[in-house]
Parts: structure tokens; C-alpha cells; sequence
């Protein structure tokens, strides 16, 4: 075989079925032999950051590994977003980009470019394979490490040459992993025993550990009142009894002030990141930390902690879970407490199906997350939206919840759901966007087409770049700078030349009729929802900003009155 035909050896041996790419020059020979591999199923998406991003929704949304395909030069570089953005949620992929013959490399080709050195800061590892001998070896490495520990993008460029040279080496067969001890959890049980005000603090690293069970079997037996990062939405399920919600800058009163509170904050699965902590030296000022992770470099990084303990997430959850078990924690009116918050801080979004009034963001993700199925997968992208998907959307599991948390990516959503409908190709998935995230990969609804994908778009549109300008209101002294987009299409139309379906609908008692007809439909479906300009997300922290310092729409409507009689 040559080096093309042992990447799709590779591809059968480790079951991948599915992947994402765009053909070009260099890497050629791979598209050549899939052309006699029919067990591959290859999607062409129409821009290589779209393949990244499907790879990426894949991934999250199956839990299995994503693959990605581009040739060298433009088709590389393509990629780089959508790779740093697997890499900054920690999600399993593999890229493999095609590149100039070994002769040419460092000459200034066409279409060379130096992959590995852009692209070191944005991997776990990468490869430049010199020879068809060493490809075999090179792909097995490269499979189990985008999976192992803590996951991530690892990326393999090719020389057009080694693609077509001929190989008889066999890949080096590696060992299976055994599973590790359970760390020692005596302090962890004792110093939570020790705790009045314990707090369970989860992320992405639940799923990514494909932990979901063991962390509900423990949050249900240990009785924590439990807040969640934008990663950790789901890891609960939708009808937890102590779960406050999201944390951090648009995160719930009720989880920011149990932070607050809280004596002892036990952190498993998540990095502590800037946008749920807010300033460090107002986060959970009270309490003693344990981390809990699958990355020693995460732990200690910006917090001091009183205990880390590193290891596979399901073997530590098991064995608290009957710890705790056998001696339950008593903590009866510190949960009492973080209920009475819960009822009083927690999201709330007002029913308003009025005729002829304007749609609010909160109150149209409430309806759609009534009327929707329990597993129905949502892709959303970056902005106001993102934010009223996280407070008021209730996710039965992780992995129906994609969102781009560490990178921010806008464009994201459309070809994640892309991805995850391969995925779960029997599942209802829906990608909520904004105006202006949309316009960023516009061009994957040929993908949709192509494929005839059931995918359900929902444009929640305010034309504007909507939380770009609530900050300039609320911080810049409502200094409005190049975010306004009422130039945008008719986004209607504009889904009607790519022969998908699609309706408007600008009234509040427009709304039902609206979800339940594109939920309804057989194939893809374009919903375009006018929303008001001026709606801001609430509650929010100012960037910098302590958690504490909150502002909903009614403290700032207040301040606003007392600078004005001053």
C-alpha cells in the first residue's frame, strides 16, 4: 500500500467512518484512493474552516473522534481556526492537510506553508511525516493521543510524495491502557465532611471523560448544591433538584452568590476560566478548593488549592459515590439556603404571547426548549444568543449542548451541526445562530442541501452584532462603533436559493407555530426571528469584574436614575 491507502487502513482499523475535507493539489492521493474505499463516508463541506468546525461538532456530539481533511497552503491555514477551537474545548481530532513534496519544502513553493509552526500553539501534538515507512506508526500515535488524557486536535501534514510511496512497514501495535488506581480520596472525604457550605462546581470535563453516569450517581448521593460552567450545561440533566446553574459573567445570581458563600468548592472537570471566575480575587472567597482533573497543568494554574487529586474522572466519582454513601454529609440547611436562591436567582424568562408584541431572546428559548424533544441536539454560536441558550434552555445531557466556550468562534454553529447530524443522524438537531454569526460560514447551507441533512436553522436576528453592542452601551458610554448589520439579506430568501424551506416570524404569537413547523418538517429548515435591538442579556459582570458585582436590567435602571437627578 502506499501512504494514502494506509490512512484509510488506519480509518477502518480504529472504525471511522465519517470525515470532513475539501480535496487540493497536495493531497491528492488521499482523495484518489477514497475514490475505491466506499466504507469512509468523506463530507465535502464548501470551506475548510467548515470541515474543522463538522469535525469539531462531530466529536462533541458522538463523543468519538472527529476527522478533518485539507491540502496545503490556503487549505491548511482554512483550517487553524476551527482546529484552535477544538483544541481550546479540549475535543478529540485529528487533521491530516496534504503538503508540498519533501523536496520542495523550505524553497517557498506554491502552496507551502509551514504547518507546524503556525499551528504548535493550538495542538496537542503535531507531525511532519518524512516517509511512508514512518506513516503507519505516526497515525496509530496519533489517533490514541487526540483521545487520551485530556483530549485534543492532533495534527498530521503529509508531503504529497510520502502519500504516493509505497509502504509495507506495519503499524506498531500499542498497548491497551489499563485503567488507573483511584487516587487516595481519604483528605477529600474528610474535608468535605469537615465543610458546613459545600459546593459542587462542574465542566466539559465530564463528557470529555465520558463520565455523565458516575457524576450523576455522585452529585445525586452526596445531596451538593451544584453550580456548572458554560462547558458543564447538561452534566445535571434537566430535573436536578440542587442545580443552581451556570456560573460566572452572565451565569445565575443564585450560582454566583452560592460561589460566594460557599466553604469549600469542589471543582471537578473544569479550568476555572476567566469567564465563569470573574476576578480571581473575588472568587469564592471563603472556601478551601479541591480540583478535581484529568490535566495536572490545569491544577493550581490561577487558584491556590487545598487538595488536587489527578485521574480518570469516572474511578474517583465511583469511589466518592460510595464514600458518601455510607456516611452522608450533613449539610440539611445549607441546601435549604441554596434552594431559597435558587427560587429567587435563578433564570426566570416571562411568558409573553401577547399578540403583536415584539419576540424577546429569553422568553423564545424558554418556548423552544418546552417544545422541543428531550434529546434534541443544539449548535449554537457565539454572542446574546449563546447566553440566553445557556440560561433558559433546559439540556437533558452534555453533549446535546455545542458551544464554542474557550475560542469564542462566531460561524461555529452551522457546520458543528452539520457534524453532529452525522453524528446522530436519527436526532433532531438545530443550530441557533445569530445575525451575524451566521454570515460567517453561510456557505455550509450547500452542504445541508447536498446531503439533504434535516438540520433546523434558527436565525434569532436583531441586526447587530447584539452583545459587541451591549458592551459598548453598558462600558463605553453607549459609544456605538461598526456593529450595525440592517444591511443583512433576506435570510428567507437567501435559504430559498439553496432550495431549503424557510419562513419569518416577527410577533410573539407568531412563536409557537413557528418552532413547531420547523420541528415538524422532514428535511432542513430555515426559522428567522426578529428580535429587538436594544434587548441586552441579563444578568452580566463587567469584563474584570468580581461575580459579586452583578448587573441585571434593574440595578442598572437605578443607577441610570440616580445619575440623572445628580
Amino acid at each position: 500500500m502506499n501512504g494514502a491507502q494506509h490512512i484509510l487502513e488506519a480509518f477502518h482499523r480504529h472504525n471511522i467512518q465519517t470525515v470532513f475535507g475539501y480535496p487540493g493539489g497536495c493531497i491528492m492521493p488521499l482523495y484518489d484512493a477514497l475514490v475505491d474505499d466506499v466504507s469512509v463516508e468523506h463530507v465535502l463541506c464548501r470551506h475548510e474552516q467548515g470541515c474543522a468546525l463538522a469535525a469539531d461538532g462531530y466529536a462533541r456530539a458522538s463523543g468519538r473522534l472527529g476527522v478533518c481533511i485539507a491540502t496545503s497552503g490556503p487549505g491548511a491555514t482554512n483550517l487553524i481556526t476551527g482546529v484552535a477551537n477544538a483544541h481550546r474545548d479540549s475535543t478529540p481530532m485529528l487533521v491530516i492537510t496534504g503538503q508540498v513534496p519533501s523536496s520542495l519544502i523550505g524553497t517557498d513553493a506554491f502552496q507551502e506553508t509551514d504547518v507546524l509552526g503556525m499551528t504548535l500553539g493550538i495542538v496537542k501534538h503535531s507531525y511532519l511525516a518524512e516517509s511512508a515507512d514512518e506513516l503507519p506508526s505516526i497515525l496509530e500515535e496519533a489517533i490514541e493521543l487526540a483521545q487520551s488524557g485530556r483530549p485534543g486536535p492532533v495534527w498530521i501534514d503529509i508531503p504529497k510524495d510520502v502519500l504516493l510511496a509505497e509502504a509495507a512497514v506495519a503499524p506498531t501495535c500499542r498497548p491497551t491502557p489499563k485503567e488507573a488506581a483511584c487516587p487516595d480520596l481519604t483528605s477529600a472525604t474528610a474535608l468535605l465532611r469537615a465543610a458546613r457550605k459545600p459546593l459542587l462546581y462542574s465542566g466539559g470535563g465530564i463528557s470529555l471523560a465520558h463520565a455523565e453516569k458516575s457524576f450523576r450517581d455522585f452529585a445525586e448521593s452526596s445531596g451538593l448544591p451544584a453550580v456548572v460552567s458554560l462547558k458543564g450545561i447538561g452534566n445535571p440533566g434537566k430535573h436536578s433538584a440542587h442545580n443552581l446553574g451556570m456560573l460566572g459573567m452572565h451565569g445565575s445570581r443564585a450560582a454566583n452568590r452560592a460561589v460566594d458563600e460557599c466553604d469549600l468548592l469542589l471543582v471537578i472537570g473544569a479550568r476555572l476560566d476567566d469567564r465563569a471566575t470573574g476576578k480571581l480575587e473575588g472568587f469564592a472567597p471563603n472556601a478551601r478548593l479541591i480540583h478535581i482533573d484529568a490535566d495536572a497543568a490545569e491544577m493550581n494554574k490561577l487558584l491556590s488549592t487545598e487538595l488536587t487529586i489527578r485521574g480518570d474522572l469516572n474511578t474517583v466519582l465511583r469511589e466518592l459515590t460510595q464514600v458518601l454513601r455510607e456516611t452522608p454529609l450533613e449539610i440539611s440547611e445549607w441546601r435549604k439556603q441554596c434552594q431559597t436562591w435558587r427560587t429567587t436567582g435563578g433564570f426566570q424568562a416571562a411568558d409573553n404571547e401577547e399578540p403583536l408584541t415584539p419576540i424577546t431572546g429569553p422568553a423564545f428559548i424558554r418556548q423552544l426548549s418546552r417544545i422541543a424533544p428531550d434529546d434534541t441536539t443544539i449548535a449554537c454560536d457565539v454572542g446574546q444568543h449563546q447566553m440566553w441558550i445557556a440560561q433558559y434552555y433546559q439540556f437533558d445531557h452534555p453533549r446535546h449542548h455545542l458551544t464554542s466556550g474557550g475560542l469564542g468562534t462566531m460561524g461555529f454553529g452551522l457546520p458543528a451541526a452539520i457534524g453532529a447530524q452525522f453524528a446522530r443522524p436519527d436526532s433532531t438537531v438545530l443550530n441557533v445562530t445569530g445575525d451575524g454569526s451566521f454570515m460567517m460560514n453561510a456557505q455550509e447551507l450547500a452542504t445541508i442541501r447536498r446531503y439533504n441533512l434535516p438540520v433546523k436553522l434558527i436565525i434569532m436576528d436583531n441586526q447587530c452584532l447584539g452583545m459587541v453592542r451591549q458592551q459598548q452601551e453598558l462600558f463605553y458610554n453607549n459609544r456605538e462603533c461598526q456593529i450595525n448589520l440592517d444591511d443583512n439579506p433576506d435570510f428567507v430568501a437567501m435559504a430559498r436559493a439553496f432550495d431549503i424551506p424557510a419562513l419569518k416570524i416577527e410577533r410573539t404569537d407568531q412563536v409557537r407555530r413557528g418552532i413547531e413547523t420547523i420541528l415538524a418538517y422532514h428535511g432542513p429548515m430555515l426559522l428567522h426571528v426578529a428580535i429587538a435591538r436594544e434587548e441586552n442579556v441579563w444578568p452580566i459582570v463587567k469584563p474584570g469584574g468580581s461575580n459579586r458585582e452583578m448587573i441585571d436590567e434593574t440595578r442598572r435602571n437605578s443607577a441610570d436614575k440616580k445619575e440623572k437627578v445628580a
